[in-house]
């Protein structure tokens, strides 16, 4: 087992703070936010530096209905190999639905979607993480999702879950301390009673980050300094196993470079105060096997928890009425959030959109939201949006329907816009006239 001690998340907008704090002895990447043949800057410089990087991937979907793409199996592995990675990691989630198995549009969350704790479920993950084993060139470590709903008719608990997936496939852990911590405030669950029955001795290492409640719901938001609950869980983890390695995510509101590091003291203090209590340094914790699936198709399998899951994501995304069991407020909840995130996410993609549109780009876009899931990736989003705007004559300002015109075009086309001087003079110029 690596020992990768303590490490933050790196983003661009800390990268410099990152390089200069003391005691960072390794850094987690989005692996879609790196491209292997154009690595920043400070990553390179951090590397050389004997600083791990590892990725962390956030689209693979394994808990999903379909198998792993392996277009996006190979990206995930070659960044693990271009960064020298020790391992890489994923989540026990889906994040898209539908598709030829439904006979049903596809549809993308956008977002990180609890599995249900099923025999059927389980199943699939396990084959699921399998192939992604097999197509990556380091070992794999999966992690506990933070859920703002419940999926009815469970049949096992957490640990149990996660315990039958490491036990059948022999995959790493990267529990979340943070998304235990939400756990226990929307669903009621004890993270203490998650924690010991987890495998601990697969724990490859940990996340820690703050979030905020509003109305009974806790928000996993990344954008928040890390809660006292989250630094307790953090410590009973520690009392129970030596953690590998203990991780700090940030995400937005980036705090200054001072405020992180007092952020990170208190994480190194939580793991010490763990140690103390643990005395001989083997793992506790008392583990009930759940009973092994029957015998039964792995394609029905398949199909039952594609038509859930599809059923599910379209009452998210689409409008659809919630299924049966589903606490509806709490769908409502969930359904506000996605698009929400979705709205804030095209917002970044596309900056020049919301620069356009002004103080109408939220409203427009939420609306849109309602109407249109996303089928695709943010950038496709951030056109279809442009596109539906435009096809309904919007915005009404003229001169900021002719700006988002020309955005659209050129972004729609099958290839990428020429960087050439006489080709930017050209567009330079259209743009210069379409304001007049």
């Amino acid at each position: 087992m690596v020992r990768l001690g303590t490490g933050i998340g790196w983003r661009p907008e800390i990268a410099g703070a990152v390089e200069g704090m003391p005691g960072i002895d390794w850094v987690e990447v989005v692996a879609e936010n790196v491209c292997p043949g154009h690595l920043p800057d400070s990553l390179l410089r951090l590397r050389e530096r004997g600083v791990t990087v590892v990725p962390h991937g956030v689209s693979l979907g394994l808990g999903g209905a379909e198998r792993p793409d392996g277009g996006r199996l190979a990206a995930l592995a070659e960044r693990a190999a271009v960064l020298g990675s020790p391992l890489v990691t994923e989540h026990i989630a889906f994040v898209r639905a539908g598709g030829p198995v439904t006979a049903s549009p596809r549809l993308e969350a956008g977002h990180l979607l609890p599995v249900p704790r099923t025999r059927d479920a389980l199943d699939v993950l396990c084959e699921n993480v399998r192939i992604a084993q097999d197509a990556l060139p380091v070992p794999l470590a999966v992690e506990n999702i933070a859920a703002l709903i419940s999926w009815p008719g469970e049949e096992m608990t957490e640990g149990q879950f996660l315990y039958e997936l490491a036990d059948r496939t022999g995959v790493r852990l990267l529990v979340d301390v943070a998304n235990l911590h939400t756990n226990h405030v929307n669903r009621g669950e004890d993270p203490a009673g998650a924690l010991a029955g987890l495998p601990l001795e697969a724990v490859a290492y940990v996340h820690v980050a703050g979030g905020f409640e509003r109305d009974g719901v806790w928000h996993d938001s990344h954008a928040h300094p890390v809660p006292r609950p989250v630094l307790d869980i953090l410590t009973d983890l520690a009392s129970r196993v030596s953690p590998p390695g203990v991780l700090l995510e940030r995400d937005e509101n980036f705090p200054g470079a001072d405020e992180m590091e007092r952020e990170l003291g208190a994480i190194r203090g939580a793991v010490e105060d763990g140690a103390r209590k643990r005395g001989d340094g083997a793992p506790r914790g008392v583990r009930v096997r759940p009973a092994r699936s029957g015998p039964g198709s792995a394609e029905a399998a398949r199909q039952r928890l594609a038509l859930a899951q599809t059923a599910v994501l379209s009452a998210l995304v689409a409008g659809t009425p919630v299924p049966d069991g589903f606490d509806r407020v709490r769908m409502g909840v969930q359904a506000r959030a996605l698009a929400a995130k979705r709205a804030d996410v095209v917002a970044k993609v596309a900056p020049e959109v919301p620069v356009i549109l002004g103080g109408e780009y939220r409203a427009a876009f939420l609306a849109y939201a309602q109407e249109r899931p996303m089928t695709g990736g943010y950038r496709r989003d951030a056109l279809d949006f442009a596109e539906h705007l435009l096809g309904a004559g919007r915005p009404g300002d003229a001169r900021a329907r002719r700006e988002l015109r020309a955005w659209w075009l050129e972004r729609s086309g099958p290839k990428p816009r020429s960087r050439g001087p006489a080709v930017r003079l050209a567009r330079a110029t259209r743009r210069v006239l379409l304001r007049r």
